[in-house]
């Protein structure tokens, strides 16, 4: 995802720059997505109110995370990468319009100030929500089946998956299904670990043995760990919806927890230091096995579960989300592949954002909210200043003259 592909060169100057390509808006909704819901929920946190009648307060704040941030930067890659996987034009203009558009609706159907709640019924609200990532499947599927590239078609799997994840919620929210709530989140963390390690261990390896020169050929990947840790990976997310505190299911992250662990450790991340383009993928890789442990210890151990699922959520897919945005929004417009400064204080308060965040479940109780509070902030922050650095590189035409 490093160069520009065929895809964006047919975009006439009557395409707005923003539906240009899709990162380009579904990058910057992602960045926005992640500051403004954070800021909200700290909102929530300390003024303790919330609308009568809308879904729980910490529901809401997971399904947003996952269905509407999370959810943007895996369409603004995908709607990248496909292009470039199967050299075909990129989806643009009027129909990149349509899917902004159904994330957007999504969002404000769900919102709970002006949401199904408040203005619309709940099954509206759950139709418009939904609509999103099999919008998004349609658009990425023809070139994908057109260019017979069937091992990325995986990925559409992975999106219909990931819809029935958002559909249990919604029907529970609906009073159609006990535990949808549960079974969905598990579901969609399921999946987008999924994707992460598919995509990982494609792109981590890659941009390291290109980044480090002749100190890149220490880089390594095993065919049988490759195996492993996508099977132990796989088999989490049905262990998980059925049981989440079951031994098997404790053992099976533990299993998994290795795996990623060699598998980073063959990556040679420790070279890349004075790069932070590049260490912060690992510094976001990182958090998989870390999580994946702390998983496995909830199981077996009793450890809070929380501590898990936020080194997963803020630790690694976060941190892997503002690492791999800030490097395809250069790439992709024709720039150097060299963060600012500004950026990589973002890499560094996100860290701190997830260290904390993932801490405070295990800390004494008078500095557990100290601890929220200030990883909320450093979030934020984070995000703010990823903003401030690229939302104009994504507003902008591409360095080098280029359509796209």
């Amino acid at each position: 995802m490093s160069s520009p592909s065929l895809a964006g060169r047919d975009a006439g100057p009557a395409i707005p720059i923003l539906f240009q390509y899709g990162f380009r808006c579904f990058f910057l909704f992602s960045g926005l997505a992640a500051m403004g819901l954070v800021a909200a929920w700290l909102g929530v946190l300390v003024t303790g109110e919330w609308p009568d009648g809308a879904v729980g307060a910490g529901a809401w704040h997971a399904h947003e995370m996952l269905f509407g941030m999370i959810a943007a930067a895996v369409a603004g890659f995908l709607l990248t990468a496909v292009p470039s996987w199967t050299g075909t034009r990129a989806v643009s203009g009027v129909p990149l319009m349509v899917l902004a558009a159904l994330w957007l609706a999504g969002r404000i159907a769900v919102f709970p100030w002006v949401g199904p709640w408040v203005a619309m019924p709940g099954a509206l609200a759950a139709v418009l929500d939904l609509a999103f990532l099999p919008a998004l499947g349609v658009a990425l599927a023809r070139p994908l089946v057109a260019a017979g590239k069937w091992r990325n078609s995986a990925f559409l799997i992975l999106l219909g998956l990931l819809t029935a994840g958002n559909l249990l919620i919604h029907l529970e929210w609906l009073d159609l299904l006990s535990g949808g709530v549960e079974a969905g989140f598990a579901l969609g963390l399921g999946i987008v670990l999924m994707m992460v390690t598919v995509i990982g261990g494609r792109i981590l390896p890659a941009f390291t043995r290109n980044g480090l020169g002749k100190a890149g050929m220490a880089v390594r990947s095993w065919p049988l760990v490759e195996r492993a840790t996508l099977l132990a990976t796989l088999a989490l997310i049905p262990a998980a919806m059925v049981d989440a505190e079951s031994v098997v299911t404790g053992l099976i992250a533990l299993a998994a927890a290795a795996a990623h662990a060699v598998r980073l450790a063959g990556w040679q991340g420790w070279r890349a230091w004075r790069s932070p383009i590049l260490w912060s993928l690992h510094v976001g890789y990182l958090w998989v096995p870390v999580a994946l442990l702390l998983r496995g210890l909830h199981a077996l151990a009793g450890l809070p579960a929380a501590a898990g699922t936020h080194a997963m959520t803020v630790g690694a897919f976060a941190t892997l989300i503002l690492a791999v945005m800030s490097r395809a929004s250069l790439g992709h417009t024709g720039r150097p592949l060299v963060v600012s400064r500004a950026t990589v204080a973002a890499y560094g308060l996100l860290t701190a954002a997830a260290a904390l965040r993932t801490l405070s479940p295990l800390l004494p109780v008078e500095w557990v909210w100290a601890a929220l509070q200030w990883s909320g902030y450093a979030w934020v922050a984070a995000f703010a200043l990823f903003l401030a650095a690229y939302a104009p590189v994504l507003l902008s035409p591409r360095a080098d003259g280029q359509p796209g």
